[in-house]
């Protein structure tokens, strides 16, 4: 085992476990979240800096908003970071919530460096907005993310990369050789749902919509920001006046509660397909629940003990 993976729906409790295992295991985290990699959005995208304490954290703050940071980034930027902590003689733990990137890394996925492909975006110029997206859906069936298709420059793009992505020879990163452990957090539904809406109400209650206000005044367009996640969408909207609070309050709750199932499906999803996940019970002294997997139990004792005083998550 050279990775440990933390995975699980929005407010199930991954940070906090990532940094009780690293800080037992002497490791570092990679964040695996595509929100937070850009520096500005703190609240709304759940960075919680003050949970890490004193353990180094890889891939949040590393762009600016605006930045395309795809799928393909990811993966270099994990390379890198996978590298570095090797280096050090510690243990990298991947921790978040986006499937894709998640997926990229725990299969391997073999994307490639896509420059601005002028001619292809002259042939597609003409084309109307409908023909684009169904010529994308049927180049990448599997749409990660479908708010892309209301913007007709991201469905081009998409389409650039789906094409280049299927080109034989693609130039592709070279991925690390991973032996990962993988955790997964699973709460009752209702559970999760009363954290989800409870941490909801705080983030409101402390600087999230003044977070997205500060944005756009930095120059972050409101359209970016509709593409930056659910909070900065529905947010974005009641500063425009679209929304009333109690209104944007309801919808985004709604939203986000329907996104945790989405994350879920895509977990089960990549189980079904051959990804080996311990799932834990949140809540439940999840941390104590890790430590019983033997295959952590082996890696620890034959690289450190295991500080029994623990506070469990």
């Amino acid at each position: 085992m050279n990775l440990l993976v933390v995975l699980g729906p929005t407010a199930s409790g991954k940070t906090a476990l990532g940094v009780k295992l690293a800080k037992l295991l002497n490791g570092e985290i990679i964040s695996a979240d595509s929100r937070q990699v850009y520096r500005g959005l703190d609240i709304g995208s759940g960075k919680d800096l003050d949970e890490y304490g004193d353990i180094p954290y890889h891939l949040i703050d590393i762009v600016d908003p605006g930045f395309e940071f795809s799928v393909f980034e990811f993966q270099r930027s994990f390379c890198d970071a996978f590298s570095s902590v090797g280096q050090r003689g510690h243990l990298p733990l991947l921790v978040g919530g986006t499937g894709l990137y998640l997926d990229s890394i725990l299969n391997r996925y073999q994307l490639a460096e896509v420059p601005e492909n002028r001619t292809l975006r002259d042939a597609l110029v003409s084309q109307s907005h409908e023909t684009l997206v169904d010529h994308l859906k049927s180049l990448n069936p599997r749409l990660h993310n479908t708010t892309d298709l209301l913007n007709r420059d991201r469905v081009i793009r998409a389409i650039e990369i789906a094409q280049a992505n299927q080109a034989p020879d693609k130039s592709t990163i070279k991925l690390p050789e991973i032996h990962p452990l993988i955790y997964g957090i699973a709460w009752e539904r209702s559970a999760l749902r009363k954290r989800i809406t409870t941490r909801l109400q705080y983030r409101l209650d402390h600087g999230m919509i003044e977070e997205v206000e500060s944005l756009h005044t930095q120059g972050v367009s409101w359209e970016t920001l509709h593409y930056y996640g659910l909070e900065y969408r529905y947010v974005a909207a009641f500063l425009r006046g679209e929304l009333n609070r109690n209104d944007m309050y309801q919808k985004l709750n709604s939203a986000i509660h329907g996104f945790a199932k989405q994350q879920d499906k895509w977990f089960r999803r990549m189980q079904r397909k051959g990804t080996v996940i311990h799932w834990l019970n949140g809540g439940t002294n999840m941390l104590d629940q890790a430590l019983e997997v033997e295959r952590l139990r082996d890696w620890n004792n034959r690289n450190s003990p295991i500080d029994r005083d623990h506070t469990d998550v």
